[in-house]
């Protein structure tokens, strides 16, 4: 039954940027710290204490989206995110909404059978990320707040991929992507690059869109295809037999292969988003923007595409050699010797 069925896939990539330094306030970013000694006033959410944009973070999400062919937003706003989260100091997220800094990209992803898939990527935005909850013990969580304030790059896929595998291949693109640029160390182990996958069914032929479940914090590309691919499955079920698919939040638990509810899903208007009166308006001048595309390295798909014409290697060969800077670099050094 289920080749009645077309899956809709879209793609919410958190990708930490590489700074020295959190978005908002001079703490360091450092991974493996011991807990809360990387915290300042300003991460802690202590009244009276004002966020300092980080000039690095914005250089970095200009890059990305000079990258993916977007349009680099000139005057982009920063607006408070209200949700309470234990680990949210603050009980509310500075992020971007209505004027984020990058706007409608696109990404060419090569698939399986060496067909080119055009992804649109509707945003790319910045916001500062949360804590960590530890659940260590039976009825006790403990609170992390070193990660609290490390700028993030989120990046926003349109809904394109009508597979799982269409959507693993999507996230290695963005993920050799913000590599090469060396904005993001790409670490997943770390949760340096995670994603959230909004997930819908529909009958095939049909235009309009199934509701959608959103799985959240996906840390492994094969995480990604299994949870897909055992929602799709979960969805499929619930309409055969009657059923409706309710919006929601899930989690993937990847010893039981299953996901699970975790809470209804919010819109925008839970969140109360407005401007925030503490950050002003970024403002960005062409000769800045126009510094930083001169300074763009060989990007991926050009670098595959002169091994093709210089060293004569098919399309998927060249793919394969340039997934990361070093194995591309490590080729040319053995071709050269």
């Amino acid at each position: 039954m289920s080749g009645e069925w077309e899956t809709v896939i879209g793609l919410e990539i958190h990708a930490q940027l590489a700074t020295k330094s959190k978005i908002f306030s001079g703490s360091p970013t450092a991974y493996g710290a011991e807990p809360n000694t990387q915290a300042d006033l300003v991460d802690l959410g202590y009244p009276g204490v004002l966020p300092v944009l980080n000039a690095e973070a914005v250089r970095m999400a200009v890059q990305f989206g000079l990258a993916i062919g977007a349009e680099v937003t000139r005057r982009s706003v920063f607006a408070r995110k209200n949700y309470f989260y234990p680990d949210l100091p603050k009980g509310y997220q500075i992020s971007q909404y209505e004027l984020p800094i990058v706007a409608k990209g696109h990404l060419d992803v090569m698939q399986e059978d060496g067909t080119v898939k055009r992804v649109g990527i509707t945003r790319a935005h910045l916001e500062e990320d949360a804590g960590k909850s530890q659940h260590e013990g039976v009825g006790v969580s403990a609170i992390d707040l070193n990660r609290a304030g490390t700028p993030l790059v989120e990046i926003v896929s349109e809904p394109d991929m009508r597979s799982a595998k269409e959507a693993v291949a999507y996230m290695r693109k963005v993920h050799t992507l913000v590599r090469y640029l060396g904005i993001c160390d790409g670490n997943m182990q770390e949760g340096s690059f995670r994603c959230d996958a909004n997930v819908s069914i529909r009958r095939k032929g049909a235009e309009k869109f199934g509701t959608r479940a959103e799985l959240k914090n996906l840390n492994s590309f094969r995480f990604v295809e299994k949870a897909i691919n055992h929602e799709v499955e979960r969805q499929i079920d619930i309409l055969e037999s009657g059923g409706k698919v309710v919006q929601e939040t899930r989690l993937y638990d990847a010893d039981k292969d299953e996901t699970r509810s975790m809470r209804s899903k919010e819109e925008a208007n839970d969140y109360r988003y407005f401007p925030d009166p503490d950050l002003l308006p970024v403002v960005l001048e062409e000769s800045f923007i126009e510094s930083l595309r001169a300074r763009l390295p060989e990007l991926p798909d050009q670098k595959a595409a002169r091994f093709q014409q210089q060293y004569g290697l098919t399309p998927y060969d060249a793919q394969v050699l340039i997934a990361s800077r070093e194995m591309a670099a490590f080729y040319e050094a053995v071709v050269a010797a």
